[in-house]
């Protein structure tokens, strides 16, 4: 009886053990989510130049291998100009805790980094980052935001000579932009001064909006041979007012943005957006798949620009391409 009860308390013993050992393979079993990259992109307005940069940053990850909603998802917002709207989004996405930001434009830049320093921030379209307040030192950054400057020390020079070579005969150019664009601000004093030492006199038209635009453009006919359009997302997002004036009244415009000259503007120098967007994708990645912090990443700047002539707008506004430098013009890209 003994040895029966043994032998019967064993074989318990043993199936007891079986079961043991199949639970622990199956509890053992995990699984592991992928994270999706949820990045942040906001713009103060929508115009071809921040569209470009826009796509070009996103361009960047794609090249990288990254797959649209199913590696990492873009959430791509507009102020449409309005600066209400401008810090909702950035708060919006400060709360959302994005992995990564993309701030295009001064004023999207200077709303989002009001809003968080943890949070890598990269900026784009930005003309003057240390007088925008966004960093202290182009070269090391040190806090969480970093990112690409749309100018470069010689622009304003060159397009204010080529203005003077362009039209020997002008006294005076029209600047039309926002004074509540720090950006712009930059910009403009730095013209001045060129159009200064050239003998031109500057005549400003300010405009708080977009509606406001044509009737700067207007205040300008009759009193200056050349409208100069510099990178104002106000006086950008309201460009076929200016255009329109221009036609009208025979004034040619000269633009800070290539992209201008496509819209109707006789010539613009500047630089390729796209390209610029596509360099500032890449410094997100190294963040994002390298984890470098922003703070160690210098201000990326263009290292050239480019004249680009529309033969059609030309005629528009009274200049014959013929009669201009020929040594400039051959350098130029033409477009109709």
């Amino acid at each position: 009886m003994k040895s029966k009860g043994f032998i019967f308390m064993l074989l318990i013993a043993i199936v007891l053990l079986v079961t043991a050992c199949g639970t622990d393979t199956t509890t053992t079993t995990t699984t592991t989510e992928k994270k999706i990259v949820q990045i942040g992109i906001t713009q103060i307005v929508e115009h071809p130049a921040l569209d470009a940069e826009r796509e070009g940053f996103i361009q960047a990850f794609i090249d990288a291998g990254y797959m649209k909603d199913q590696d990492i998802v873009f959430d791509v917002q507009s102020a449409q100009g309005d600066m209400n709207n401008n810090k909702l989004i950035a708060q919006k996405f400060a709360q959302d805790n994005k992995d990564l930001i993309f701030a295009i434009a001064t004023p999207t830049a200077q709303a989002i980094a009001n809003e968080t320093t943890t949070i890598p921030i990269l900026f784009g379209a930005v003309t003057d980052p240390v007088g925008a307040g966004l960093v202290k030192d182009l070269n090391k950054p040190e806090k969480n935001v970093t990112g690409s400057s749309d100018s470069y020390p010689e622009a304003i020079e060159k397009t204010m000579t080529t203005i003077k070579e362009f039209f020997p005969q002008a006294k005076s150019v029209g600047i039309i932009f926002n004074t509540g664009e720090q950006n712009s601000i930059v910009q403009v004093e730095q013209a001045k001064k060129v159009l200064e030492t050239l003998g031109l006199t500057t005549i400003e038209a300010t405009a708080t909006n977009s509606s406001e635009v044509k009737q700067a453009a207007e205040s300008l006919v009759g009193r200056v041979d050349v409208f100069y359009v510099p990178l104002d997302n106000t006086a950008a997002s309201a460009l076929d007012s200016i255009i329109k004036v221009a036609n009208n009244s025979r004034i040619p415009v000269i633009g800070a943005d290539t992209d201008y000259a496509k819209k109707g503007v006789f010539a613009a120098y500047g630089v390729d957006y796209h390209a610029l967007g596509y360099q500032t994708g890449t410094l997100a990645l190294d963040i994002i798949k390298n984890g470098k912090k922003p703070g160690e990443i210098a201000i990326h700047f263009p290292k050239d620009g480019s004249l680009v002539i529309n033969e059609s707008a030309a005629a528009a506004q009274g200049v014959d391409i013929q009669s201009l430098p020929k040594e400039i013009v051959d350098k130029a890209q033409i477009i109709k």
